[in-house]
């Protein structure tokens, strides 16, 4: 007489729990791949309300008939440069129209020439004009691009206040407002876009990098900048690296929100079918 065939045998062999966990899988990347693209189509409609399609050219400091300024500002810089290659404690304070003059002046810093303005310094903030690139919405190539997407630039033409800090290796500014007249910028983009690395670009600059690089503070004092190397100072107000990365950050941190919350909804999903297939196998085996 043969063995009675155990119903459950069956649906231990089944492809089926396989195929649910492979579609699960699809469907999970199919939701943070759409999920990507609808955020960032988002972002770029809320962008697209504050910024604008040219930039607007800012004050550039003239250097005709400066050269006396301009010889006392180089010799000031090299003097403290030399005192931060030597390991020495040095100071040296700048002021708004020295930065936009050095800006002017030095070739290192023409890409912030009609970009980026200091206005004044005053209450312990900068008061800035910038005109920043900003990558717009994507779109296909047009007849002569190559890619697979392209995207029209927008440019953020606006006043920030904001304070210097330091950054490992490099000087940044926590940005305490922006303001595009007749405009509202949300808040959420201030927090992604400051700090501001505007000296980023400079620390693989064989002279400015390494010069940055040994400054233990950066703050305002007046209507000047203050920048020093003191010995046995370590930055109080320095900005950590997962700071100056966290804005890049955020973005991830939504997404990863969102997949546990549409991990979680599946598994219940997959839970509640399991059981119902397991009461029916048992009620087939009475």
């Amino acid at each position: 007489m043969s063995k009675p065939k155990d119903p459950t045998a069956s649906n231990a062999r089944s492809p089926i729990a396989g195929c649910a966990i492979f579609i699960c899988v699809g469907l999970v990347m199919i939701f943070l791949i759409v999920f990507s693209i609808v955020s960032l189509f988002r972002q770029f409609d809320a962008i697209k309300e504050f910024t604008a399609e040219k930039p607007v050219a800012l004050k550039v400091s003239s250097v005709e008939d400066r050269d006396a300024e301009l010889n006392q500002l180089a010799e000031r810089l090299e003097s403290f440069r030399q005192q931060l290659t030597d390991g020495k404690d040095t100071s040296l304070l700048l002021s708004a129209e020295d930065m936009n003059l050095a800006i002017a002046a030095y070739e290192p810093l023409k890409e912030l020439r009609g970009t980026f303005h200091i206005d004044q310094i005053a209450d312990g903030e900068m008061d800035i004009s910038i005109s920043f690139k900003i990558n717009g919405k994507p779109r296909l190539p047009k007849k002569g691009e190559t890619g697979w997407f392209n995207s029209d630039p927008r440019y953020l033409n606006a006043e920030i206040v904001a304070h210097p800090k330091l950054a490992k290796g490099e000087i940044a500014l926590e940005i305490d407002s922006i303001k595009v007249p007749g405009k509202t910028v949300p808040e959420e983009f201030k927090e992604q876009m400051s700090p501001y690395r505007i000296t980023q670009r400079y620390t693989e600059d064989a002279v400015i990098g390494p010069s940055m690089a040994k400054l233990t503070g950066v703050e305002i004092q007046g209507d000047k900048v203050l920048f020093r190397r003191k010995s046995g100072e370590k930055p109080s107000d320095n900005i950590t690296r997962e700071q100056v990365d966290s804005a890049s950050s955020r973005f991830f941190k939504i997404i990863g929100i969102a997949a546990t919350i549409f991990l979680t909804l599946v598994g219940i999903v997959l839970l509640i079918g399991i059981r119902a297939k397991k009461n029916r196998s048992e009620s087939g085996s009475i």
